[in-house]
């Protein structure tokens, strides 16, 4: 499936789509149907496709990466099998015979260093990955797009129906491809399914932990899904990226810890800043209950731990609430106080509990979701990017460009910078999602985290 053509003036040609498919010596294809997890068809990801773009730095004469690509991840599917297929009812993966998985190869006349890297919003960036398409019921699970610049640079966008997958899990498929890429003929850990055998819904479902301050039915999410009518929520937000130091952060964390008298790390400090940040510059009513929700990892968590292979959903997302008043008039170490005991809490009771609402719930009664303006909060820094090398460097960038997540459409994304890239000595990336009438006195609020000896400061790009 081809993204939608870019405007003349970006010099974006497409040149071919191929259509990958496992490559089988014994001519059979491997066709089935792969049930989900209880994770994976949460309507917070169920009813979502994720985009996202990495830069790879130029490419060396002795390697095609139109050449390399294509056989790379034709192998890596012949591993990840249900990523060659399509979502179907009754929260399953159906693979047939006729799936392919499409990978548009494409060129450009301009160089990396045109473009800003750091901008979902820009016209050609949204470009160099497959668009959303007409849902995810019926299309591809997987789509392609590899663009080659000028300067030899090649961009890889992806999208990828969120129910098969998370960052981690894409990473694990992306890296296996790219040790393919490299010689290597088999990924560092083989990938393991089985997801409803190590996430599905108890018999019978029950819930023993408390969700019913931040959860509730909603009719309106179980007509329109958790994210509301298509397009709607989007041209209510814009996106920007802030550069945030190191150093900063450190002195304020160190401080907020010091005030609470408690072990702090970075991202309850961030998650608690950027929250009281974000309400305060939206100008909410001291009496609205405000939420906030962030991913947290469980895979070690349960009991027993999940397979190093296992590539599917392996994050719940975790609440907090308070009203906009608490949130914004008491001391920042409580906010910060409050995000690490909600993660403390967090066990293999937790997820079936999560898991088991969901069950209940779903029975035509409506969704369960944590309403509208809710701050979510995902952290990528660790989810190796620098695996996903294909034999000329791992990514110089990587940039998210879905929107929604976690059942929010005011995402916050941490983001590394890439091996090349000398900013990284100095900080990392928030990528933050807010109203545009909100952006001016939030990006106020932002400059608090930003290095003043160290000015993050780039040239205007497309």
């Amino acid at each position: 499936m081809e993204p939608p053509p870019p405007p003349r003036q970006h010099q974006l040609r497409i040149l071919e789509t191929v259509q990958l498919h496992p490559p089988l010596a014994d001519g059979r294809v491997q066709a089935g149907s792969f049930p989900l997890s209880g994770l994976d068809t949460d309507h917070n990801v169920l009813d979502v496709t994720f985009r996202t773009l990495r830069f790879f730095p130029p490419h060396p004469p002795s390697l095609d990466p139109f050449d390399v690509l294509p056989r790379a991840f034709a192998a890596a599917l012949d591993m990840f099998v249900p990523l060659a297929g399509r979502l179907g009812d009754g929260g399953r993966v159906v693979r047939t015979a006729a799936d392919t998985v499409p990978l548009v190869l494409a060129a450009s006349d301009l160089s990396v260093a045109d473009l800003d890297t750091d901008s979902p919003c820009s016209a050609l960036v949204g470009c160099l990955a497959p668009g959303d398409g007409d849902g995810v019921m019926g299309s591809p699970a997987l789509a392609l797009q590899a663009t080659r610049f000028a300067c030899g640079g090649v961009a890889l966008g992806m999208r990828v129906a969120h129910a098969l997958c998370d960052g981690a899990g894409a990473t694990k498929f992306l890296s296996a491809a790219a040790r393919f890429a490299r010689g290597v003929q088999e990924p560092a850990v083989a990938p393991v399914w089985e997801r409803q055998a190590r996430l599905g819904p108890r018999r019978p479902p029950r819930v023993v932990k408390p969700f019913d301050r931040v959860l509730a039915l909603d009719a309106a999410a179980a007509r329109h899904g958790p994210y509301g009518a298509t397009g709607d929520a989007q041209a209510q937000i814009t996106r920007e990226c802030f550069h945030v130091s190191d150093a900063r952060v450190e002195t304020l964390r160190a401080g907020v810890a010091g005030e609470a008298g408690l072990k702090l790390p970075t991202f309850e400090f961030l998650a608690a800043f950027i929250w009281r940040a974000r309400v305060k510059a939206k100008g909410t009513s001291p009496d609205e209950v405000v939420k906030m929700v962030y991913s947290m990892n469980i895979s070690k968590l349960l009991a027993p731990p999940l397979p190093d292979g296992y590539w599917g959903n392996v994050c719940v997302p975790v609440y907090v609430a308070l009203t906009a008043g608490e949130l914004v008039g008491q001391p920042l170490a409580e906010t910060a106080a409050m995000i690490k005991k909600s993660k403390q809490e967090v066990d293999d009771e937790y997820v079936r509990s999560y898991i088991d609402l969901r069950e209940l719930r779903h029975g035509g009664e409506g969704v369960v979701t944590a309403g509208r303006g809710v701050s979510a909060f995902t952290d990528w820094r660790r989810l190796g990017h620098s695996e996903v090398d294909f034999g000329w460097g791992a990514p110089d960038a990587v940039l998210p460009l879905s929107w929604r997540l976690l059942g929010s459409t005011e995402p916050c994304f941490f983001l590394p910078y890439g091996a090349g890239d000398e900013r990284r000595r100095l900080g990392f990336k928030v990528l933050a999602a807010v109203p545009p009438q909100a952006l001016p006195c939030f990006r106020e609020e932002m400059q608090e985290l930003s290095s003043q000896r160290h000015c993050f400061h780039s040239k205007q790009k497309l």
